[in-house]
């Protein structure tokens, strides 16, 4: 899901990315069978708006350069893009989980290591190795180089 958010803030501007963001976020908690607690949903929908955001500044930033020769360093900091969104998230959901339910911070952020970990691991592969991909074959469908960060 942080993946396509932050793919629908690159492609269509910094306020679509956060609010689909939000929006998803909007449908799952109301939708989850779990339930939800007012205050981790408001969080989860704020983390989430973020990756749009981000997403949406990235792509107004790199709208105006050439990437194609260096497509590497590209994929290198969508990956790095992919990271630090992710650690912000666990971060932020973490720390509202604990302070909704009364846990201290610190045991908090120790106990959600491993889901972290494999969290920020993998999104940094997907954002380095897919977001290229995704955005040229977008660029195809939607009709056009609206980005032209990678023209020959």
């Amino acid at each position: 899901m942080d993946f396509f958010v932050f793919i629908s803030g690159f492609v269509f501007g910094p306020l679509v990315g956060a609010s689909i963001g939000i929006l998803i976020w909007l449908i799952y908690g109301v939708m989850n069978p779990y339930g939800f607690v007012l205050q981790v949903w408001l969080a989860t929908m704020f983390s989430e708006s973020i990756y749009g955001l981000i997403g949406g500044l990235m792509g107004k930033r790199t709208a105006s350069k050439n990437f194609y020769s260096n497509r590497f360093g590209l994929s290198f900091l969508f990956g790095i893009a992919g990271f630090f969104l992710t650690l912000f998230y666990d971060l932020i959901t973490n720390i509202v989980y604990a302070l909704a339910f009364s846990i201290p911070i610190g045991i908090a952020l120790i106990t959600g290591v491993p889901f972290a970990l494999v969290h920020e691991l993998s999104n940094t592969i997907l954002f380095g190795s897919c977001s290229i991909p995704l955005i040229v074959a977008l660029e195809k469908f939607i009709g056009g180089e609206r980005f032209g960060v990678f023209k020959k």
